[in-house]
Formats: structure tokens, C-alpha cells, sequence
């Protein structure tokens, strides 16, 4: 018998780095996307530095899960999405916990007064999405701002089609009845 007859033959080991396509696929969907969920996430949050934090956060998750994306599943934008909305959720709870252990919820004035939306929006619009729901914001933001299609934005939601749907009508109607208050 040979000397090497009992190993295993060098291509079913698994190497230890990820090998240079794997990155090089991962860092062009990253290049692709990192924007725009930045930008979803601050529609989300309402807090730019929350949606850095968070969209570290995404991208550590979604690289460690990289090997386990299947396109045919659904495009990286919705997976993305999905992985930042995750990862919100997360930083909601714990803002929600240190909360309660503070026993105060105070918001800065200024900080409201800050643009968080995006440059460009007049002082009316942001404080119409301000009025919005957290849950009318975020399909707003996946809808419009992120241009999903319906089904894609209801994955990210975890609701149905016409779930989605129905929440966009309902944002953009109170959307439109905010702006019309402000130019009466």
C-alpha cells in the first residue's frame, strides 16, 4: 500500500481564508450597495451615527453569511435590506432596554432640527416623514428612496405583497395631507 493511500486528496480540505473571487464578489456588492442601505438605515433610525454603527453591523453579518447568499433566493439590495432591517430591530430592543433602565427618554431638540433624511429636502418634507410611523417611514425609504419593487420590499418587511403596499398607500396619502397643510 502507498505511503500516501490513506489521506484524503487535497481538494475536498477546506481552506482556511476565504479564496480571492469569494472576496472579490462580496467587496462588489458591497461597492454596489453600501449607499443605499446607509440610507435606508438612517430613514429607519433617524440617526446618522446609528446608521453607520448599523451599517458596519450589516455588512460584518452579511459577509460572515456570504457563502450562504443564493441569488436565486432574491437580489443582494433585498438581502441587504433585510439584514439592516435585522440589525435595527436589534438596536431598537437595546435602545429600548436602556431606557427603561434609565427610566427617561429625552430628545434634543436640536438634533431634531438637524437634517437626517437626505440633503436637499425642505424643512416641511422632513418634518412631514418625521410625523411618519417608524413602519410608514421604512417602506417609504425601501419604495422610494431605495427603488425596490413590491415584492422585494415586502421580504425585507417580512409582510405580504399587498401588506406592503397598502402601508406605502397609507404613508404617501399622509405624506401628501402633511404637504398640503404646509402650502394652505
Amino acid at each position: 500500500m502507498p505511503r500516501d493511500a490513506h489521506r484524503t486528496p487535497a481538494t475536498s480540505t477546506v481552506p482556511a481564508e476565504p479564496s480571492l473571487p469569494y472576496r472579490s464578489a462580496f467587496a462588489d456588492v458591497v461597492a454596489e450597495h453600501l449607499d443605499a442601505v446607509y440610507r435606508y438605515l438612517v430613514y429607519l433610525t433617524g440617526d446618522r451615527a446609528a446608521a453607520e454603527d448599523l451599517a458596519a453591523e450589516t455588512f460584518e453579518r452579511a459577509f460572515r453569511s456570504w457563502r450562504r447568499f443564493d441569488p436565486r433566493r432574491g437580489a443582494p439590495r433585498t438581502w441587504l435590506c433585510r439584514i439592516a432591517r435585522s440589525a435595527a430591530v436589534d438596536w431598537f430592543r437595546a435602545e429600548a432596554r436602556r431606557h427603561r433602565r434609565e427610566e427617561t427618554y429625552t430628545r434634543d431638540e436640536a438634533l431634531l432640527e438637524e437634517s437626517v433624511f437626505a440633503e436637499g429636502l425642505s424643512p416641511e418634507l422632513e418634518s412631514a416623514l418625521r410625523r411618519l410611523t417608524p413602519a410608514e417611514r421604512e417602506v417609504v425609504a425601501l419604495r422610494v428612496l431605495l427603488e425596490l419593487d413590491g415584492p422585494s420590499a415586502a421580504r425585507v418587511l417580512g409582510i405580504s405583497g399587498t401588506a406592503c403596499s397598502t402601508r406605502l398607500s397609507r404613508a404617501l396619502k399622509r405624506l401628501e395631507e402633511e404637504m398640503t397643510h404646509v402650502r394652505d
